[in-house]
Order: C-alpha cells, then structure tokens, then sequence
C-alpha cells in the first residue's frame, strides 16, 4: 500500500473517530476534535512534541481572523437584544399587518435581527413575541413560529459574523464583503421561500394548535438608569445593516480605485471585518445605549451577556482549525489537491456534500464546518477558478442540511412551541433541509457567473 494511500485512510480514519466520539460517547466537540486531530498525527508518524505544535499552530489561526469577527459580532447582537432594539424593530415589521402578512414580516425581521448574533439567543428572544402575535391574531403558533424560525436560520447559515461561514471565510481566505453579497442574494429568495410560502404549503401539517397560554413570559427589557427616549428604529436598523454596508462598500471600494489612495486605504478599512464591527458596536453603545439612558454598568451587562455562549463555540473552531493544519502536516490536503484534479464531483458540490454527511452524523452545524473545510479546502489549489465565496456558501449550506434529533436546535423549535417529534421532522427538518438544497441550487447558479 502506497504512502498516499495509507495516509488518506488515516485521514478518514480521523474523521469516523470523530463522529464516533460525539455520537457514540457523547464527548464534547471540542475535546473530539482534539483528540481526533492529535491522534491522526500520533498515527502519521509525528512526534508527539511537533503534533502538539501544529495543532496549536492550526488553533491559533483559524482563530486569528475568526474570533475577533464572532465576539464584536455577539457584542453587537448583545447591546442590539439588550437594549430593545431588536424588539422594536420586531415590533415595527409586524404592527397591525393584516393576518396573511404576518409570515412575511416576521421574517423579514427576524432575517434582520439575527444577522449580529446567535441562533439560540435569537430565537429565544423571539418566541414570546411569536407567542404573542399568535395569541392577537388567532393564528396557530407555528403560522408565525415557523417563518420566524426561518429567517433566523438563513442568517445563520449563510452570513458572517455567524461561527460557521466566518470559520468558512477563514478556511478559504475568502472575502467577507463579497461572501456577505453572494449570501444576500442568496439568502433573501431563500427566507421567501422557506418562510411564508413554506409556511402556507406546510401548514396542513401543523397539527393541533398548541396551547397559548403556556408560553413563555416575555421578558422586560431593562430599564434605563436614566430614561431619556425610546430606542429609535431607524438607529436600530441602521445597527443591523451597518457591517454588511460598510464591507460591500469597502470590497466594490477597493476594487475600482488604485492601490496606495488615501481613498484605497478607506475602503480598505471598510472591508474589514472587523473595522466594520468594531464600528457598528461604538455605534450601537452610543445609539442605542447611552442615548436611551443606560448607564454603562447596564451596557457591560448587556455585552457580557451576549458573550456567554460563545465560549464552546469558539474552542470548536479553534479545534477545528487544528484538525485542518494536522491535515496539512501530515500531507494528507496536498493528495487531496493532487487527486481532486480527476475527481468527476464539481468542487462545490463535493464541499456540500461532505458538510450535509457531517452534519447528518454530528448535528453541529458549526462542527460540520470546522471538519468539512479541512477536507476540502485543498480543492482550491486543484480548481483555480473556484470563487472561495462560494465555497463558503457551499460548505456553510450542507452544514444546515437534514437537522434531526442530534441537533440541539431541533430540541429547542420542539420545546418551546410545544410539537411531537413527528411536527418537528414536518416542519423544522423539512424547513432546514429545503434551505439547504436551495442554497447550494443558488450556489451553483451563482458559480455561472461568478469565478475565482
């Protein structure tokens, strides 16, 4: 048996250690990811001492450009939910929009809410809202729970600060500007799609009404030390759309003036992920903060909040990058790269179906990425012509594909809007699986058009 051979088995080896791992013994992400990189330099021959260091090396840098992008983006999200920004501008989509506009608007809203900040602090955000405007309308909780649902996830999925397309950004040196554009494009038809109009078509599936009345209470936003003025909608929109704003500005800015301007160096610092959240979060502390009255103990709260659950997410990734430099030491992505050249399977088809395998076998959706984008990052070298937006497109949109009962998220729709396991496989499985399928059909259509 060749070298290459023997060192592709190990590769794979690694990754069934670590599906193995997570479903079978129920280890943490983050310490399966340890073990399965570290044990598959261990097993190519290379010395504990140097094994330890390239996966400190691979931790290091897949969280250089990530973390910093995650943790302003949480601390955005944190003063956006905290000091009831998200909520009026919730309250403002949906108002008294006549019943068959609802799912429409909470999208929308949601779409714009849960692009600064985490699924799950989102969602729970929302959902006495939800709650809410079912009980006002008379409509069944999921007629405004599922497009909710929806919206959020296409965030999410799809566009960074988000923990699984920032780490896909960083694996493909990618650009945060043009992938947020792609994802835009992308994104938008598909929240149509998944959110209202599946939402009319699924809801012979529904079921039973769930009961209203055992909703969650909503919580009260703080009140400010010092009231002055309710939080503006328009200062709260403009908090949501002013990353993605300042990076599209910043990637057609750069592109279409001469290296070495005064006017080069400002674009160049508008597309900057993290310039440009950086900026965001000083706006959103004065606007939306000290505007309104909170006092700065109130604000740190608020942002120390918002950090919380980012703890876990941000030692996956770092594992994850360490899997992906073992990868690189042991030469395993460099035969990956030298066979790909023949592989009948397009680039960004074999990115979503190695991250939808993941998926399905480990439900993170950010795990799915950490592991997919150190597979099939060397098909970049192999297919020049690859744009490396849309391989993060690609990958991020498998790693949403077929959400089942090893999802926490699939727990969570369940739960909180009182379903049997059968409503949920109806309607969140079915929502996600569709998003997903209908990204990658956006992907390849965009891949027409778009090259390296």
């Amino acid at each position: 048996m060749s070298t290459d051979v023997q060192h592709l088995l190990l590769g794979a080896a690694a990754v069934v250690v670590l599906v193995v791992l997570i479903t079978k013994f129920k280890l943490h992400p983050f310490l399966a990811l340890t073990l399965s990189a570290l044990g598959l330099g261990l097993a190519a021959g290379i010395a504990p001492g140097a094994t330890v260091e390239h996966f400190q090396d691979g931790f290091g840098d897949a969280l250089a450009s990530s973390g910093p992008t995650i943790g302003l983006g949480t601390l955005l999200g944190g003063i956006l939910l905290g000091s009831g920004g998200a909520d009026r501008i919730a309250t403002v989509f949906i108002g008294a929009r006549p019943v068959k506009w609802i799912p429409t608007a909470i999208t929308a809203a949601a779409l714009l809410i849960g692009m600064p900040h985490l699924f799950d602090v989102s969602f729970v955000m929302l959902v006495p809202l939800v709650y809410a405007v079912a009980k006002r309308t008379g409509s069944h909780l999921l007629y405004v729970g599922l497009p909710m649902a929806a919206g959020l996830y296409v965030s999410h999925g799809l566009l960074p600060p988000h923990p699984s397309p920032t780490l896909a950004v960083s694996a493909y040196d990618a650009n945060t500007g043009l992938t947020i554009m792609y994802g835009l494009l992308i994104g938008i038809p598909l929240a149509i799609v998944t959110g209202p109009l599946l939402t009319k078509f699924a809801s012979r599936w529904f079921g039973p009404a769930p009961d209203l009345d055992r909703g969650p209470v909503p919580q009260a936003d703080p009140a400010p030390d010092n009231q002055r003025r309710p939080v503006s909608f328009a200062l709260a929109l403009i908090t949501v759309l002013l990353p993605p704003g300042l990076m599209l500005i910043g990637t057609l800015g750069t592109s279409n003036t001469a290296e070495g301007t005064l006017p080069y160096y400002f674009f160049e610092a508008c597309d900057s992920s993290v310039l440009s959240l950086l900026a965001a979060v000083v706006f959103a502390f004065f606007a939306l903060g000290v505007r309104s009255g909170f006092g700065l103990g109130q604000l740190q709260k608020m942002a120390g909040k918002g950090l919380g659950p980012v703890g876990a997410i941000v030692l996956i990734l770092g594992a994850g990058g360490g899997l992906k430099a073992m990868l690189t030491a042991t030469g395993i992505d460099k035969i990956i790269s030298d066979y790909a050249v023949d592989w009948s399977v397009p680039p960004l088809l074999l990115a979503w179906l190695v991250a939808a395998l993941l998926r399905i076998c480990l439900g993170s959706a950010t795990v799915a990425t950490a592991a997919a984008t150190g597979i099939v990052a060397p098909l970049l070298t192999a297919y020049p012509g690859v744009s490396p937006e849309l391989m993060v497109l690609a990958t991020a949109s498998g790693a949403v594909m077929l959400s089942h009962v090893n999802d926490s998220g699939f727990w969570l729709f369940k739960e909180y809007f009182q379903l049997s396991v059968s409503q949920t496989f109806r309607t969140w499985t079915l929502m996600l699986s569709l998003q997903s399928l209908l990204s990658l059909g956006g992907v390849l259509l965009l891949s027409t058009f778009v090259g390296g």
